[in-house]
C-alpha cells in the first residue's frame, strides 16, 4: 500500500489545525476552572446568609457542572453544646401520664432506684429531728433518673424547713409519702419567719404521691395571728341579723404567748420554677398559711388529694396558683380558712373540675392589681364543683389602680349550699380598713356563669365594677339561687357598671345587669394590655 504523501501546502494546513485544536481545549479547561471558582465563592456567601435563615441552595446546585459538591442545606447543622432536654409542650388541657406506681417493697431497705429515708438516719419517732436524713435521701435520689424517695408508712417524721432543689437533679423523681411529716412548733427553728416549709424547686417531672400526711401544726401560728392581719373584705357583707350573736367566728382564738412565733407564716408545700408537676393521694392539713402553692410552674396536675384546716384558720388558702400555666385540678376535697383555690396574676390555661370546697372562701381569681401592678389572667374554667358553707362561691376580685386584664373565664355547673354570696365580681377589693380611690382598673371581659344553683345566706349576685373600666361580656345562663334565712340579713342582687347578657331567666331576677356594651369606656393603653 502506498504511503500517503502530503504536499507542502497540505502539510502546513494540517499542522496549523492541530495546533489550533490544542489551544481550544486549553481555553475550555481554563474556562471551566473559572466557572467552578465563581460558583464556590457564591455558595460560601449563600451559606453564610442561610445560617441566618434566608435563601436556598437549589438554584446553585442546578448550575454546577460535574463533579458536583456535597449538597448544602439552607440552614447548616451546627454542633451545639449539650443542654438539658426541654420539656414537651403542654396543651391547653394538659395530657398527663398517670403517676408512677408505688415503689416495690424492698424489705425497708433502699434499692438502686428507691431511697428510703430510714436508711439515711431518720428515726420516725415524731420527736427526733429527721431533716438531715430527708436531705441526704434526696441528694442520693437526685443523681438517679426516675428514682424514688420513700417516706414509709407507720412512722412520724419531724422535719424542719427544707428545700428539695434542682436544677441539676435528674428528671422524673418521685417523692412517695406514706408516713406522716410534722412541722416543728419551736419559734427558733423559723428565725424571723419563712415563706415556705417544704419546697420543691427547678425540677422536671416531679411527682408527690402516696397515702401519707403533711401536717403544718398551724394552730400555734393561728392563735397568735396579729389582730391587724389582712382580712377578706367580703366578710363585711356577712352581717348578723341579731346583735345577740355571741363572739365573732371569723377571728381565731388568741394564744397566751402571742409574740413567740414570727409574724411571717410559711406555706406548707411549695413548688417553684418546675415543669410537669404531679401531686396526688396525699393529705395536707393545718398549714400555718397557704397549704399548696405553685409559682412559675408549667404543666401542673393535682388530683385525688385532701386539704384540711378549720374554717376560721386565717389566710390558709387551699391551692394557690401564681405565674403558672397549663394547670389541671380535679377530684379533690378542699377545706380551709380562705380561698379553696386562688388564681393569681400570670396564670393561663387553668382547668378545675369535680372539686368539693368548704369550709372556706370559695374559688377566687385574685386579688389582682395591688399597689398599681399589672395583672394578666386568661382561659380559666371552673366546673362541676360543690361548695358548702363557704363565704363566696365563684369570685373575681381586683384592686383599684391596677392594670392588665382578666378574660376568657367560665364558671359552669356550680352547686352551692348555704353559701353567703355565690357569684361575686369586686373591683373595689380592699383587705384593710381603708383604700384610696383610683380610676384605673384591671379590665374584665368574657366572663360566663352557667348553671349556678343552690342556696345563699346573704346575697345571690354581687357585681361591683369600675366606673372607668366597666365589666363587659358578662353572660348568665340557668342561674337558680334560693335564699336560706338564718342569722343573716338578705340582700337583692347588686350590679354596678356591669354589661352583658341574660341568656335565660334567672332566679332571682337580675334586672341590674345592663344589656349590651357600655356607651363610654376608657380605651386601654398599651400598658393595660396583656
Amino acid at each position: 500500500m502506498e504511503k500517503l504523501r502530503l504536499g507542502p501546502l497540505a502539510f502546513t494546513i494540517l499542522f496549523s489545525f492541530l495546533v489550533w485544536s490544542s489551544s481550544f481545549e486549553t481555553c475550555i479547561a481554563a474556562g471551566r476552572g473559572r466557572h467552578w471558582r465563581q460558583v464556590s465563592a457564591s455558595l460560601t456567601k449563600k451559606k453564610t446568609k442561610s445560617s441566618h435563615g434566608s435563601g436556598s441552595s437549589k438554584k446553585h446546585k442546578a448550575q454546577l457542572a460535574p463533579p458536583s459538591p456535597a449538597p448544602v442545606e439552607s440552614t447548616p447543622k451546627y454542633s451545639l453544646p449539650a443542654a438539658p432536654p426541654s420539656p414537651a409542650p403542654v396543651e391547653s388541657t394538659p395530657k398527663y401520664s398517670p403517676p408512677a406506681a408505688p415503689p416495690e417493697d424492698t424489705g425497708g431497705k433502699s434499692s438502686a432506684q428507691t431511697f428510703n429515708v430510714m436508711d439515711f438516719g431518720a428515726q420516725g419517732d415524731g420527736s427526733s429531728d429527721d431533716t438531715k436524713a430527708f436531705q441526704d435521701a434526696w441528694a442520693a435520689a437526685c443523681k438517679v433518673e426516675a428514682s424514688t424517695v420513700l417516706v414509709p408508712q407507720g412512722y412520724e417524721f419531724l422535719v424542719g424547713p427544707i428545700s428539695f432543689s434542682g436544677p441539676y437533679c435528674q428528671a422524673d423523681i418521685t417523692f412517695h409519702l406514706d408516713g406522716k411529716i410534722y412541722a416543728p412548733t419551736e419559734a427558733d427553728v423559723w428565725g424571723g419567719g419563712l415563706l415556705w416549709w417544704i419546697e420543691f424547686s427547678k425540677l422536671k417531672g416531679i411527682i408527690i404521691q402516696g397515702s401519707g400526711t403533711i401536717d403544718g401544726r398551724g394552730s400555734v401560728w393561728w392563735d397568735q395571728a396579729p389582730y391587724d392581719d389582712p382580712i377578706d373584705d367580703d366578710e363585711e357583707l356577712a352581717v348578723p341579723s341579731s346583735d345577740t350573736v355571741e363572739g365573732d367566728s371569723t377571728l381565731p382564738v388568741r394564744g397566751e404567748m402571742s409574740s413567740s412565733m414570727p409574724r411571717i407564716k410559711p406555706t406548707a408545700l411549695r413548688f417553684y420554677g418546675s415543669f410537669n408537676v404531679t401531686v396526688t393521694g396525699i393529705t395536707i392539713q393545718n398549714s400555718p398559711q397557704c397549704h399548696l402553692k405553685f409559682d412559675n410552674c408549667v404543666g401542673v396536675l393535682v388530683h385525688d388529694m385532701v386539704i384540711s384546716s378549720p374554717g376560721d384558720s386565717p389566710n390558709t388558702d387551699g391551692i394557690h396558683l401564681q405565674n403558672s400555666k397549663d394547670v389541671l385540678i380535679h377530684s379533690s376535697d378542699l377545706a380551709c380558712g380562705d380561698d379553696c383555690i386562688s388564681i393569681q396574676t400570670g396564670c393561663s390555661n387553668v382547668y378545675v373540675h369535680n372539686v368539693n370546697c368548704g369550709p372556706g372562701h370559695g374559688i377566687s381569681i385574685g386579688s389582682l392589681g395591688r399597689d398599681n401592678t399589672k395583672a394578666c389572667v386568661s382561659n380559666i374554667t371552673v366546673r362541676d364543683v360543690n361548695m358548702y358553707n363557704t363565704m363566696n362561691g365563684v369570685r373575681i376580685k381586683t384592686w383599684q389602680g391596677g392594670s392588665g386584664s382578666v378574660q376568657g373565664v367560665m364558671f359552669s355547673n356550680i352547686q352551692v349550699s348555704e353559701v353567703e354570696q355565690p357569684i361575686v365580681i369586686d373591683q373595689f377589693y380592699c383587705d384593710k380598713s381603708s383604700c384610696k380611690n383610683q380610676s384605673s382598673a384591671v379590665a374584665l371581659s368574657g366572663i360566663t356563669y352557667e348553671r349556678i344553683r343552690g342556696t345563699y345566706t346573704v346575697k345571690p349576685v354581687h357585681f361591683a365594677c369600675s366606673d372607668n373600666m366597666p365589666c363587659v361580656d358578662v353572660t348568665l345562663t340557668a342561674i337558680e339561687l334560693m335564699p336560706l334565712q338564718e342569722r343573716y340579713h338578705l340582700y337583692d342582687p347588686f350590679c354596678w357598671q356591669t354589661f352583658g347578657l341574660l341568656s335565660t331567666p334567672t332566679v332571682p331576677p337580675i334586672p341590674c345587669l345592663q344589656i349590651g356594651k357600655p356607651a363610654k369606656n376608657r380605651i386601654q393603653s398599651d400598658h393595660d394590655y396583656c
